[in-house]
């Protein structure tokens, strides 16, 4: 589903004139507003297989740090693996890394660990790794990443569509503060079912994630 045939979905549903872009008028945007917030909390609900994908970082003689290009901010990183050496990578606090690189003599190689020291001037996720490189590795980030900010009509949603309208048409009942039928409250409750039912189709894909042991 795109942008604007999320837009017109929740329009009908409000038995409202449907949009020829997301832009004509300032209640379609303002309903499209609420299908990138709702598109925001679904996303954040779990970490879908749509939004999965695997970031590539070749390492530099020398350098430690690098950036997560296209993470943005809010991935989440399920596993890193150093291809080069055939082996997962643990990830390690900075007081670690501290004591690694200014408390002792650093070690030069093949990185098998890394921490997170912030974002870059793109909003990119940073990580540093150890030891430091002494040469090229190929590093393998897989992460779950958000997709951006919702503007041009013919954008498609990479999460499950439904509980996205569905909460966004909640949003819009709460707004107007009248439907002639269904409450808020109500609608709600529809788009939270919604969204645990995507969750669970989608979870299947993944028993490991969702199966969790006493220690």
């Amino acid at each position: 589903m795109t942008y604007l045939e999320a837009i017109n979905s929740v329009l009908r549903r409000l038995r409202e004139d449907q949009a020829a872009t997301a832009l004509e008028s300032d209640y379609s945007a303002l309903i499209g507003d609420f299908i990138n917030d709702a598109k925001r909390i679904v996303e954040n609900s779990w970490n879908w297989s749509a939004l999965r994908d695997t970031i590539s970082v070749s390492t530099v003689n020398g350098i430690s740090e690098y950036s997560l290009v296209g993470s943005g901010q809010e991935a989440v990183v399920k596993n890193v693996v150093n291809d080069s050496s055939n082996r997962f990578m643990g990830l390690e606090t900075k007081d670690y890394f501290n004591n690694v690189y200014y408390l002792q003599d650093v070690v030069s190689g093949s990185p098998n660990v890394y921490t997170f020291i912030g974002v870059d001037s793109n909003d990119d996720m940073k990580v540093k790794v150890y030891p430091q490189p002494d040469g090229i590795y190929n590093l393998r980030f897989d992460v779950a990443k958000t997709q951006g900010l919702l503007e041009a009509d013919a954008t498609k949603i990479n999460v499950p569509h439904n509980p996205v309208v569905q909460m966004a048409f909640a949003m819009a009942l709460r707004e107007r503060g009248e439907t002639g039928g269904q409450s808020a409250a109500e609608q709600f409750a529809v788009a939270s079912t919604a969204l645990s039912d995507a969750i669970a189709i989608d979870a299947n894909r993944y028993p490991g994630e969702t199966t969790f042991m006493v220690v």
